[in-house]
């Protein structure tokens, strides 16, 4: 390969990159939600695309997302081979002819049985006039956006192959231009349609400018890639059908297990669509909140998770178990440093958060409660569902993909017992709820299991710092949300400003509650945390 004798980065270095790419994407991506919000509020055009985009989002999530097991996978087996200096473009070249040949069938089947996999994922669309006319556009919505299974498992392959060559940036921001095409689309409709873009009876045309901007940015997601591939070596657009080349088996062997884990996760999505067909602008609610978690989280968790996995697959052998634990460690401490505050913020700021981010034209008040009440419960669950991410790799980087698919299948029952249940106490935060009880079980039964394979884990050393985490983000919490009563009993809760404003002051407050107890815990990776966004201050005000 053509820089295999390139240094390999520090986790600093490479967090440190992922996290300016991941900021920038997630940025737009968050502008794209509120140009959809502005437009569709939570509407005809917007429940149809969450159902559509169930199976094309699933399967970009599942196949081209970073950190899926596409990406996986393959950094996991190209990082060992890339630092035995052997050559891996014929390799890639292979696994893409045999995954463009599979998803290429998908894609086909997609778009001829659309309607009865939109009955599938949103039987309750046939239960009233106002459903059937969702459910025509979803099925429209469906088609258009078919190729993206085949676009999802090129993305992911690409993903994995730059990230096994040291290379994270372009990885790491390409999702921008899904959200650039998307808003594009949008700005055509405005231009079109004026101010008549909110009126209901515009929604088909909506929802066909969102199923088509959501495939032109897939197209662009993955021909930014394509040239950075070419010039590094790691393989061209090339047919090749030889899997008998080794480290075929190798990528299959973690692929194949990893691919059906990481689906039953996504069932688990699909299982939370199939209860909020049921209920008036669940799906809608439930993408919004999503969005407004998913923007730290996803920053974090690549920050976390990008060099996480490589480094782990290096220190995979019995000769480096004492290390392999450390990393773990390192892993989890990262995890808490990061989510247990931000759920704090997450909970007790929720409702002012998705005013100021949605709440306008077709997006009322009333939008911005049902809203609310499905953030916070997203906000509850930050800390388990990254850990469990987290914990995947560990797997992964063992070369031990059924573990986790197994934990998975277990999970599927679960999670749809524990929709059953909640959704009837709370309603669409219900299904939330089950999710952070999934994600829970998950992590604990993956420690366990970890506990047993390598011999014992530091829980002493592990749980005490922890608990100190959970204290100090419990005092943040109750320091963020006493600052926003008393600024609300003095400002009011009307005006974008008044409501910025009360953001930043009660956040900053309920933050440095969490940094002076943080700080005296003695935790290294506060410290890395600290010490990364102090040295970025410093760059950015030079």
């Amino acid at each position: 390969m053509a820089d295999s004798k390139k240094p390999t980065r520090s986790f600093a270095r490479i967090a440190g990159i992922v996290a300016a790419a991941t900021l920038i994407s997630k940025i737009f991506g968050l502008f794209r939600q509120q140009a959809i919000a502005a437009a569709f509020g939570v509407g005809a055009a917007v429940d149809a695309y969450n159902f559509a985009y169930v199976i094309p989002g699933f399967l970009l999530v599942l196949l081209g997302g970073i950190n899926g097991p596409f990406h996986s996978a393959i950094v996991s087996v190209l990082a060992k081979r890339r630092s035995e200096d052997e050559d891996i473009a014929p390799l890639v070249e292979t696994i893409t002819t045999l995954i463009g040949g599979v998803l290429l069938l998908v894609t086909i089947g997609l778009i001829i049985w659309a309607a009865p996999l939109i009955d599938l994922v949103a039987p309750g669309l046939n239960q009233s006039p106002e459903g059937l006319e969702i459910r025509a556009i979803a099925i429209q919505q469906l088609r258009i956006m078919a190729p993206m299974a085949l676009l999802a498992g090129l993305i992911g392959i690409g993903f994995g192959t730059l990230n096994a060559a040291d290379q994270y940036w372009l990885p790491s921001i390409s999702p921008i231009f899904s959200s650039v095409a998307l808003l594009g689309g949008l700005g055509l409709l405005v231009l079109h349609l004026g101010s008549a873009v909110t009126d209901p009876e515009n929604a088909v045309l909506g929802g066909m400018v969102l199923a088509w901007g959501t495939l032109a940015g897939a197209v662009l997601q993955w021909l930014v890639q394509v040239p950075a591939q070419w010039r590094s070596g790691l393989g061209r657009l090339r047919l090749r059908f030889n899997i008998r080349r080794p480290g075929v088996q190798d990528i299959v062997r973690i692929l194949m297990p990893a691919t059906f884990s990481s689906g039953m996760m996504q069932i688990n999505v699909y299982t939370d669509l199939f209860f909020a067909s049921y209920l008036p602008q669940a799906a809608a609610a439930l993408g919004y909140a999503n969005l407004l978690v998913q923007t730290p989280l996803g920053i974090i968790s690549n920050v976390i998770l990008v060099p996480f996995l490589p480094i782990l697959s290096r220190l995979s052998g019995i000769e480096s178990r004492t290390e392999f634990k450390q990393r773990i460690g390192q892993g989890m401490m990262l995890t808490a440093v990061t989510m247990l505050p931000l759920s704090a913020l997450m909970m007790t700021l929720a409702f002012p958060i998705v005013r100021v981010v949605y709440e306008r034209y077709a997006f009322d008040q009333s939008a911005s409660r049902l809203v609310t009440s499905v953030l916070i419960a997203y906000g509850l669950g930050m800390f388990v569902y990254l850990g469990r991410d987290v914990l995947v790799r560990v797997f992964y980087a063992l070369g031990d993909g059924d573990t986790p698919f197994r934990v998975s299948i277990f999970n599927i029952f679960l999670n749809a017992l524990l929709d059953y249940w909640l959704i009837q106490a709370f309603g669409a935060p219900g299904l939330v709820l089950a999710t952070v009880g999934v994600n829970l079980v998950s992590m604990v039964m993956f420690l366990w299991l970890l506990d047993r394979r390598l011999d014992g884990l530091p829980w002493r050393t592990w749980s005490l710092p922890f608990l100190g985490l959970v204290g100090a983000s419990t005092v943040a919490a109750g320091l963020c949300w006493g600052s926003r009563w008393g600024l609300e009993e003095l400002l009011g809760t009307e005006g974008f400003f008044i409501q910025v404003l009360q953001l930043c002051i009660a956040g900053s407050i309920g933050l440095a509650g969490f940094g002076a107890i943080a700080s005296r815990l003695g935790i290294p990776e506060f410290d890395m945390v600290v010490g990364r966004i102090s040295q970025r201050l410093r760059r950015s005000g030079d």
